[in-house]
């Protein structure tokens, strides 16, 4: 992204960001309510076009290319799309429904390879025997990793993961978190992005993050270098103390 900005009616949601995120990096987007974390992902996931500046999005330009060609390579999860998905969609259903980029089945043809590619994503993210289950009727957890199951149904080349751990409690977290680990670890994986407002949700293995406040960025790149208490500070308009122990962060009022 060059110079990129959203502006509805008088107020500007992004203002001049510049961002690169390079294949196979895994990110962390940050910053308090407000600060323009969702629009951003708006933006990448081609859901909302930018005001002003250049976005291009594996190695094509927003605004001169199909978005509807180029989604099926990008995976995203947010709580809109959890509005979206029918409260009596099956699990299985409402991960293979991605193949067809479609909220809630019909009349789609899925082949035998859908349904085996989505009961293992099934598998993978510790909702084996769930297939069967009403996504209205699971946890906020599990909706949220069915959620992530169905964002790799298409096995993307981009991942944004919007608040992914927002709603959940301890045990919740805690468990995403050792699955986002485990993704991130993962050679083959797709480039993640993930969006969080807590420095206890970044799973360790991600390698970078991008801080914002009011719709700017105020600092990104290297993880380490990134999260200092200067820059979280900034960010949060509150002075922090951050700690890191074993890969995992932590952040209190000074």
């Amino acid at each position: 992204m060059a110079a990129v900005g959203v502006r509805r009616g008088t107020k500007e949601l992004l203002q001049d960001i510049h961002w690169q995120v390079r294949e196979g990096e895994r990110w962390i987007i940050m910053g308090p309510n407000g600060a323009g974390k969702s629009t951003l992902m708006q933006v990448a996931s081609t859901r909302m076009h930018p005001t002003t500046g250049m976005v291009g999005i594996l190695d094509e330009v927003l605004g001169a290319v199909d978005v509807f060609e180029l989604r099926p390579r990008i995976g995203l999860s947010s709580a809109t799309l959890a509005q979206q998905l029918p409260g009596q969609e099956t699990v299985l259903d409402a991960v293979v429904t991605a193949s067809w980029g479609v909220m809630g089945r019909w009349n789609e043809d899925y082949d035998a390879q859908d349904e085996e590619r989505a009961r293992r994503l099934i598998w993978q993210w510790g909702l084996s025997g769930y297939e069967d289950r009403r996504f209205g009727t699971l946890s906020e957890g599990e909706r949220k990793r069915v959620l992530v199951a169905r964002s790799l149904m298409t096995d993307p080349e981009l991942l944004l993961l919007d608040e992914p751990a927002a709603g959940l409690d301890l045990a919740g977290r805690e468990t995403l978190v050792r699955a986002l680990t485990r993704l991130a670890a993962d050679p083959a994986a797709p480039t993640l992005v993930l969006v969080t407002h807590h420095v206890e949700e970044i799973p360790p293995g991600f390698t970078h993050a991008l801080l914002m406040r009011q719709g700017r960025v105020v600092a990104a790149g290297p993880l380490e270098q990134t999260l200092t208490e200067d820059n979280l500070s900034a960010a949060f308009g509150l002075p922090l103390k951050v700690t890191r122990d074993e890969g995992r962060y932590t952040a209190v009022a000074r």
